[in-house]
């Protein structure tokens, strides 16, 4: 650096003050006692599907509520509602992300104490998202089968920082050459402990085993 010319690093105290806005935040929602999922996935691969599969599997069990992240529409949030769950949509304006503040701001707008887990449906990709502590209790992610085995190797960072991941539309298995086993062996190396859960948001194949480990989690929160 020349002298007299003085760095400041905006992205670095982007970060540090989200991550502060997000430890706040998890703060609260303790105090609540409100477990939040940050679910993130590209475009297409199935986040509102298994939202829908979620919440039937554990209605009359845990209290719900969803916070759909979209650029620009309104539609995810509407289908959402119409299964009767309390929903709030985020429309980021533009931002390929939500973080922790904007996620503060659409929580202040949900009954928190009447609610056991809200699922946040993130902006789809598989980049931004992966940057920006939500305040989250837990992150899962969606890969589609159409999406390729390859995607760990392509975007590692986002499958290093989820804690479960949920590899949706097994039903097209027999039509690519999609294989469990190789992405299995992919995300191992990035992230040895995550959970892999392949299903299908179509037939419902699966779906137990994704709802099971949700269970669990929210439970071990709330003791």
């Amino acid at each position: 650096m020349k002298p007299g010319i003085k760095l400041i690093e905006v992205k670095e105290d982007l970060f540090a003050d989200n991550r502060r806005a997000a430890e706040t935040l998890r703060a609260r929602l303790r105090a609540s006692r409100t477990f939040l999922l940050n679910l993130m996935a590209s475009p297409g691969a199935g986040k509102t599907s298994l939202i829908m599969q979620t919440v039937a599997a554990l209605a009359g069990e845990l209290r719900l509520g969803v916070i759909e992240a979209d650029i620009d529409s309104m539609i995810d949030a509407e289908t959402v509602a119409a299964g009767g769950i309390p929903a709030l949509q985020l429309r980021t304006g533009g931002f390929c992300h939500v973080d922790a503040v904007m996620v503060g701001k659409a929580l202040a707008e949900l009954p928190l104490k009447d609610l056991d887990l809200v699922i946040l449906e993130n902006v789809g990709n598989l980049v931004c998202p992966a940057e920006f502590d939500t305040g989250a209790s837990r992150s899962a992610m969606i890969l589609s089968v159409p999406e390729g085995d390859d995607k760990p190797l392509k975007y590692p960072l986002m499958f290093s920082v989820c804690n479960a991941l949920v590899v949706n539309k097994t039903d097209w298995l027999e039509l690519s050459d999609f294989s469990v086993e190789r992405l299995t062996e992919r995300v191992r190396r990035l992230n040895p402990g995550m959970e892999l859960f392949p299903l299908s948001c179509r037939t419902g194949e699966g779906i137990e085993a994704w709802t099971d480990w949700l269970r669990r989690e929210v439970a071990a929160f709330l003791n």
